[in-house]
């Protein structure tokens, strides 16, 4: 479950300086965030995903629920409000920097979520959160680190950055395991280092975290070995790299 946002991507030679104009020689629009990259990445490992999340009613509403079905996600929205959007720019090393425009919209309870193999909480409400401890295992992003502190329940799975102030792991958020990232770094898994996979081009960083902690979670539900569960992490994370975008090239079961 988690956010969805209309996303309007440029790829820029560089960032604009104060006052700069640059010019984009690549435009394109998907609607992403992070509750739509994960399921992405979790329909092409697992063979379906449903979404739970919340839209507005309008255009890029409807058209973000449209795209995301087109992507093989089975979609469960909340309607209301207006959908929230966002400016990526990409640069030529592949960076990408974002702004959002608007409020998040949350998926909130009540969510039917018992008997799921695996729930992965991007974002929601507190008691979108406790309606996700009904699933087998419970994965989550510490993106939403206030939520998961005020929802107390414990987690199979939560993962952090290293370096992002907005992804930092709390101890007193109670997770079996404990992923830090750290980009073309690699990261840790429990304490234990593990070493990222080298893209074959990075062409855009966008959905890299993402694709990696939904493969993380995937491959731990279904009982794969820590060691086991990072090698495809860290290929899922490495493959959005090389394509435009958080979709375009997204590792698919068996690849």
């Amino acid at each position: 479950m988690g956010h969805v946002e209309w996303v309007e991507f440029a790829r820029v030679p560089r960032m604009p300086a104060a006052g700069e104009i640059v010019h984009a020689d690549q435009v394109f629009e998907e609607p992403a965030g992070g509750g739509g990259v994960v399921a992405r990445q979790l329909a092409l490992l697992a063979g379906r995903c449903e979404l739970f999340t919340a839209l507005g009613r309008d255009e890029l509403g409807r058209a973000a629920e449209r795209r995301l079905a087109e992507l093989g996600i089975d979609v469960h929205v909340r309607w209301g409000g207006a959908t929230r959007r966002a400016w990526t720019h990409v640069d030529a090393g592949g960076e990408r920097t974002i702004t959002a425009l608007g409020e998040k919209l949350l998926p909130d309870s009540p969510l039917p979520l018992g008997g799921y193999d695996l729930v992965f909480f991007v974002s929601g409400t507190e008691a979108a959160l406790r309606d996700a401890r009904a699933g087998r295992f419970l994965a989550a992003t510490a993106r939403e680190l206030p939520t998961l502190r005020a929802g107390g329940v414990p987690l199979e799975l939560v993962v952090a950055s290293r370096n992002d102030p907005g992804e930092r792991y709390d101890p007193a958020v109670g997770a079996r395991h404990v992923a830090l990232t750290d980009g073309s770094r690699g990261g840790t898994l429990d304490g234990e280092p593990y070493a990222a996979v080298v893209a074959p081009r990075v062409a855009d960083t966008y959905g890299a975290g993402d694709s990696f902690g939904a493969a993380l979670a995937f491959a731990l539900a279904r009982g794969d070995s820590p060691a086991d569960a990072l090698a495809l992490a860290a290929r899922a994370g490495a493959a959005v790299i090389a394509g435009s975008g958080p979709y375009e090239t997204q590792l698919a079961f068996g690849a």
